[in-house]
């Protein structure tokens, strides 16, 4: 058993549990319970943190810093290893191949069997010079920089001719230009020479004397290319990032075709295909043509080969390609890849912990990754899932309900044993295990509709479909049918569009849901009128700021081979603010206590004005839990959808485009789901939703299926209807799923 002790962690309530070591253990509860805080943020930090100890302080250095959770003891942990549903970054030089290792066994299949031989396997590497393209270096692209978004050739130097961020007018980038002596700062830039140009765009670095300093030249070119393009784009921050997004166009390595690699690499070939085509294929056809070899001499390498192949086409990531950039995964399909290099592990007697590993499958997927969690149990590991969905939960050896419900009123162990004895219980999970949703007996009637025509972005097959208005409308399909390409591509950036998705929130560590919805606004103001003093003061990135964490409530230390080190600020003990904004109240509260309660209790404290409608909204779309200071970066993809929601709920919009909003969502709160989304039909808006979650399915208006698999088997509309429609005469993998849910109600 691994045995927690008085837990409290985040909202745990001092809690204490076994949970059983070589099982596969499930941890249900709403939204908010503390399922991740005891998870993720107790058993598996302290396991980690612990086996970072063991490494020297150069390596710790590389790792994240991770605190001694707040537990009174944890006993019995074995190593753990996360697989979650973060972006596998936006390193662009990582693939779904090199992600997975499976490129790693193509380069060695290639560099033993291609004809001609070309080298090794390192001569079949994009990553390093010996198989890259030396024009691209192994990028697939290049960059050409658009002159006239660099300079306004009307103008002269002394009249502000450089327009890149930081070249202003006496600034001393500027001043570098000016004094460097290779043209006159008063000439205009149009009636430069040859010479004048390529000092001014491309001279290499050389030293220049400014005043009584030898500093450094070079032009504009070489220096914002090393300043910001070598750099990844979403390293780069506001006016800097517009400027590079402006002024620098990507287009395909006109040497290598966007293969990346060597035209020595590309004319070696394996029953006629060289490694950049056996990359691009799907990977059910890669899976296929890699079983047509045969070779004795590399036998084991082609069975590791093969196998990795199948877990990739088990798993439901058949339709990608290994040449696919691991920045364009969803969190899904990032998580599932992970997972993919641990089933081949030779390791036993480890942790595995995920979260929501069914995100982003449809049905007909969920059950395969309900093998493959089974699979990883039987190796002899320990399996820690925290999951929603009734068909996971079925399978688990043992269950951890928590709540009763989110916030302060969640944190307790509700129950603890196995799924007959949560189907038995009276907590809200076990109430809503065989919980269905009704198909909507009466669909409303669309009031028009958004004709798509010819829509072939990635694998959609020149489709046509009309797409209802003034109804809920659904989008169904496989993983890698083409939802997203449909819904994204084709609906989202018209007029009225709003589109509300999981992709990360932009914004600093003050970043918070006050901040981000502009319920700060309203708190300052109410807060400054009732006790006579200017707004500033209350806000934490002005005036009332504590002057020593700057308002941030932590001190940030750097401790240069060690990892960084956050600790609470001992001035303002966290609270933000200096101690004479904290004497002003507000109703009894002074402003840190009021960030520091939940959206529901900040409901109930501002009772009118807008602050009250803006923390109603947010209480609508199931975020009463979350508190008011809470940082931005430590909200799901699931929260992060539903906190743009309610920000756009303020929009007159005539369309909501929604991705998967059910993910991270207990059974219980579907229905509120389900309420919410009625409510803005009901108010003259249209609703299409990209989403697996039968529940939503069967409420919809209308469906689109698309399939009828993924990759190049999707990619075509497989039914268009109502529910009840698809219920009663499809024959599509989304209508066997969904038959199956209503027979069971």
């Amino acid at each position: 058993m691994i045995k927690v002790r008085g837990a409290r962690a985040n909202n745990l309530a001092g809690i204490s549990l076994d949970i059983p070591k070589r099982r596969l253990s499930v941890f249900t509860g709403v939204s908010g319970s503390g399922k991740s805080s005891l998870v993720f943020g107790t058993i598996a930090a302290e396991s980690q943190r612990l086996i970072n100890e063991t490494y020297s302080a150069f390596v710790q250095s590389f790792m994240p810093n991770l605190p001694r959770p707040d537990a009174d003891g944890l006993h019995n942990l074995s190593a753990a290893i996360v697989i979650d549903q973060e972006r596998m970054g936006a390193n662009s030089r990582s693939t779904v191949g090199t992600a997975t290792d499976a490129y790693a066994m193509l380069r060695i299949l290639f560099s033993r069997l291609g004809e001609p031989h070309v080298g090794t396997s390192g001569a079949f590497s994009f990553n390093v010079p010996e198989g890259m393209c030396p024009r691209c270096e192994g990028l697939g692209e290049v960059s050409q920089i658009d002159v006239d978004q660099l300079v306004d050739r009307r103008l002269s130097l002394n009249e502000g001719a450089v327009t890149i961020p930081n070249f202003a007018v006496g600034n001393w980038y500027w001043e570098v230009l000016v004094s460097s002596g290779f043209y006159d700062p008063d000439k205009k830039l149009a009636d430069f020479t040859d010479q004048e140009w390529h000092d001014l765009l491309r001279k290499e670095t050389v030293k220049v004397k400014v005043g009584n300093h030898n500093i450094t030249y070079e032009g504009l070119i070489p220096k914002i290319t090393r300043m910001w393009l070598v750099k990844e784009r979403d390293a780069l921050q506001g006016h800097v990032r517009a400027f590079v997004d402006r002024a620098v166009v990507f287009a395909e390595c006109p040497d290598c075709g966007g293969t990346r690699l060597s035209a020595a690499a590309l004319s070696s070939k394996i029953q006629g295909r060289n490694i950049a085509e056996c990359a691009a294929l799907q990977i059910t056809d890669l899976a296929k043509f890699v079983r047509g070899i045969e070779a004795e001499s590399v036998g084991p390498l082609l069975d590791n080969l093969r196998g990795l192949l199948d877990s990739l086409v088990e798993i439901g990531l058949g339709y990608l390609s290994l040449d696919r950039p691991s920045a364009t995964l969803s969190g899904g399909e990032a998580q599932r890849v992970k997972m993919v290099r641990h089933l081949g592990s030779s390791l036993t007697d480890v942790t595995y912990v995920f979260d929501e590993p069914t995100a982003g499958l449809h049905p007909h997927d969920i059950r395969r990754m309900n093998d493959l969690l089974l699979r990883l149990r039987d190796k002899g590991n320990t399996v820690l899932v925290v999951e929603h969905k009734p068909e996971v939960i079925a399978i688990a050896d043992h269950v951890v309900d928590l709540g009763p419900g989110a916030g302060g009123d969640g944190g307790h162990v509700t129950f603890s044993g196995d799924v007959p004895g949560l189907r038995a219980s009276t907590t809200l999970t076990g109430r809503y295990l065989e919980h269905r949703v009704r198909l909507r007996e009466r669909p409303r009637q669309p009031r028009g509709h958004i004709a798509v025509e010819g829509a072939d972005l990635h694998n959609l097959r020149d489709i046509d479909v009309e797409v209802p208005l003034g109804v809920l409308t659904v989008v169904t399909g496989v993983a890698g049918s083409g939802k997203s390409s449909l819904v994204h591509g084709y609906l989202a950036g018209r007029d009225g569009v709003v589109v509300a998705d999981q992709s990360p929130i932009r914004g600093s560590r003050r970043s918070n849901p006050a901040t981000y919805t502009g319920l700060l606004g309203p708190m300052r103001t109410a807060f400054a009128k009732a006790n006579g003093v200017k707004a500033a003061l209350f806000s934490a990135n002005s005036a009332g700021a504590c002057p020593k964490c700057k308002g941030i409530g932590l001190i940030y230390t750097d401790l240069a081979m060690m990892a960084g080190v956050a600790s609470v600020c001992e001035e303002c003990e966290g609270r933000r603010y200096t101690p004479e904004v904290l004497t002003y109240t507000l109703r009894g509260k002074n402003i840190s206590e009021v960030l520091e309660m939940s959206v529901a209790e900040a409901h109930g404290f501002f009772p009118a004005g807008q602050a009250h409608a803006i923390l109603g909204r947010l209480a609508d779309v199931g975020l009463g839990y979350l508190r008011l200071g809470q940082p931005l970066n430590t909200l799901s993809g699931g929260e992060r959808q539903r906190l743009k929601l309610a920000i756009h709920m303020a929009e007159k919009a005539a369309t909501y485009i929604l991705d998967e909003p059910t993910t991270g969502l207990h059974m219980a709160d579907v229905d509120k789901l389900l309420a919410l989304l009625d409510r803005l039909v009901d108010d003259g808006n249209s609703v299409v939703v990209i989403e697996h979650h039968q529940a939503v399915m069967a409420h919809a208006d209308w469906l689109i299926d698309l399939g009828p698999g993924g990759g190049h088997d999707g990619g075509r509309v497989v039914f268009t209807g109502t529910p009840a429609a698809l219920v009663a005469e499809a024959d599509t993998l989304t209508a066997q799923h969904l038959r199956e849910y209503v027979d069971r109600d």
